[in-house]
């Protein structure tokens, strides 16, 4: 086993406290066109490496902060480029979106999605060289099309689960079951959503949309495989991150109305919280 799979099998830290709602937090159905159209059957981009990073998340329940950092990596990898996302850059911006006080471990409590979201539009995102400010909109966690079209569009859908125990099994060389699925066998453990606890990963492609067929998931810095089925199961919430600095337009990214409508909801969402 190499030095990197060790450190994997050793180290995965949940941290995604149970799915909140705010007043006024902007919805990704404000833009009509992108949101309801139908979505690709398919989605390869087996061909580009998202580069994903485990950003602090195998000693910390940092997995929301370290979500974004790989969602702006993922949004650069697409675009042709990659952007430098460190482990102090993403404990930092834990530290400041969820109250975590470095080398005090009674306060890495996790974070709240739209909470950790709302600092990264208000405050931003910051790195060793830049802040980067993310535009965000939250989508229905069941309604499966809008969830490839924020895949799709918008480089990848930014998720709540609830892992189980069964999910979290690991073989004799540390390695997760090479897919997530609702049957999994007696012996890896409960299988009942929730039962491990809360994690935020990415969604970043799809082979289909049928109950069995594979999407990938972007967690503790590498590809995970899991079913449609698995990700009804378990996913609680559901949101999309737009980087106006980084996305190149064109393709499936939201432009014309549906842009000024995100942009909008946003901003209403700033003035409100501000």
């Amino acid at each position: 086993m190499t030095e990197k799979s060790h450190q994997l099998a050793n180290a995965r830290k949940l941290g995604c406290r149970p799915a909140q709602i705010r007043i006024g937090q902007p919805r990704l159905s404000a833009m009509r066109g992108f949101y309801a159209r139908q979505a690709p059957a398919r989605l390869d981009r087996s061909h580009i490496d998202p580069a994903p990073l485990m950003l602090g998340n195998d000693v910390l329940g940092d997995c929301t902060s370290a979500g974004i950092g790989n969602h702006l990596r993922a949004t650069a990898a697409l675009a042709g480029f990659q952007i430098a996302v460190t482990t102090s850059a993403a404990v930092q911006f834990y530290s400041r979106s969820t109250g975590y006080v470095p080398g005090n471990p009674a306060t890495d409590n996790g974070g709240v999605e739209v909470d950790v979201l709302t600092t990264a539009l208000r405050d931003g995102y910051a790195l060793a060289d830049q802040t980067l400010f993310p535009l965000w909109g939250s989508a229905d966690p069941s309604d499966l099309n809008g969830i490839r079209n924020i895949t799709a569009g918008l480089s990848a859908a930014y998720l709540g689960v609830q892992l189980a125990t069964a999910d979290m099994w690991e073989d004799q060389d540390g390695n997760l079951p090479p897919v997530w699925d609702t049957d999994s066998p007696a012996d890896h453990g409960d299988p009942t959503p929730g039962s491990a606890g809360g994690h935020c990963l990415l969604l970043w492609d799809y082979t289909g949309t049928a109950d069995t067929d594979l999407v990938t998931l972007l967690t503790w810095g590498s590809r995970q495989k899991a079913t449609w089925r698995w990700v009804r199961s378990r996913i609680m919430e559901a949101h999309g991150l737009a980087w106006g600095q980084l996305h190149a337009p064109g393709g499936l990214y939201p432009a014309g109305d549906d842009w000024a409508a995100l942009v909008e909801a946003n901003a209403a969402y700033l003035r409100g919280v501000s």
